[in-house]
């Protein structure tokens, strides 16, 4: 891409809801304090941005509710969805298109991109070249608790890559779109590694996780998930507390009233509630699919096994993206 057409420029007509600008996440400063952020679910953003023709770290709009309106000011720019979510593609001329996910899409300038409203989980809206925002800390991540990150605000202006005349192409001119399948997770119980701390439960509450089923409730964000389900019970009450040690994205904790809470991506970095599992890397991209009420059930694993759902995961990622098409086509 030559250099004189890198200077897109993307404006935030509507916010939307729950809406924030996330890349893989804010890697080596736990030790201040800080929260990893990043995408609650990494495959589909990496989807999108694969969709975009953009690296895996590329920043991108995570979406939880009520999407952004945008509008491009300087293009041609390409926008691609992943999740369960569409849009419309407002053309200048006033032409109106509905785009579904999974696939890309050129906008002009003075296009509008309108997307739609999320039923539940998270979705992604990539951009090409990424949505480049000021990198603080290594990571264009949004923390919105200690107002980290570029928030998504109505008027906001933020530059991406423009496309070359080679590149373009889309849904309204002569040229073609990417498109490829839905990224599918992987189904079952979500594994967890047992520990630190499960020698704080009893016999009878580890088999309860095991054996049972826990639901997410309402009490959800992007720093935790907490769910109800048969009362995970410390063997005495004064192993309900901990001395404050380090937590990561995935930790289980249990407080006293024995009902489990996982930690998601914007999670303190210590906690004082003891820890009866970790959720494995590979299965964490699920826990942001959940929708209240969702029935979760658990498995133990060792280090091995993560290990190697971990690597399952990344050959799933590289036959994903092979599937990816151009596909020719009119458009705006």
């Amino acid at each position: 891409m030559s250099e004189d057409f890198m200077d897109g420029l993307v404006e935030v007509v509507d916010a939307g809801i729950a809406n924030s600008i996330q890349d893989l996440g804010r890697l080596g400063f736990r030790h201040m304090g800080i929260a990893v952020s990043g995408c609650l679910d990494p495959m589909l953003a990496r989807c999108a941005n694969a969709l975009a023709g953009n690296p895996a770290q590329a920043a991108c709009i995570e979406v939880r509710a009520a999407g952004p309106k945008l509008a491009v000011r300087r293009g041609p720019v390409r926008f691609a969805l992943s999740g369960d979510l569409s849009a419309t593609l407002v053309c200048a001329d006033g032409d109106t298109f509905e785009i579904p996910a999974w696939q890309s899409i050129t906008l002009e300038a003075e296009d509008e991109l309108h997307v739609g409203f999320l039923p539940g989980g998270v979705a992604y809206v990539a951009v090409s070249g990424g949505f480049a925002t000021p990198v603080q800390l290594g990571s264009r991540s949004t923390y919105q608790r200690a107002e980290i990150g570029v928030p998504l605000t109505l008027d906001a202006q933020i530059p991406c890559a423009a496309l070359s005349p080679e590149e373009c192409g889309g849904f309204g001119e002569e040229g073609g779109y990417f498109v490829a399948s839905p990224w599918a997770h992987a189904e079952g119980p979500i594994r967890i590694i047992l520990g630190p701390q499960d020698d704080h439960f009893t016999a009878a509450s580890i088999a309860d996780l095991l054996d049972g089923e826990y639901r997410a409730t309402t009490q959800s964000d992007r720093m935790g998930m907490r769910l109800e389900g048969k009362a995970l019970v410390h063997r005495e009450p004064a192993l309900a507390d901990i001395v404050s040690d380090g937590v990561v994205p995935g930790v289980i904790q249990v407080p006293g009233n024995g009902q489990p809470i996982i930690l998601l991506a914007d999670c303190q970095t210590v906690g004082g509630y003891p820890k009866i599992a970790t959720v494995i890397s590979a299965d964490l991209p699920r826990l942001a699919q959940v929708r209240p009420g969702q029935a979760l059930r658990f498995a133990a694993v060792d280090a091995v096994q993560a290990a190697q759902a971990r690597a399952a995961q990344e050959a799933q990622w590289r036959m994903w993206a092979a599937t990816i098409e151009m596909v020719s086509g009119p458009g705006c």
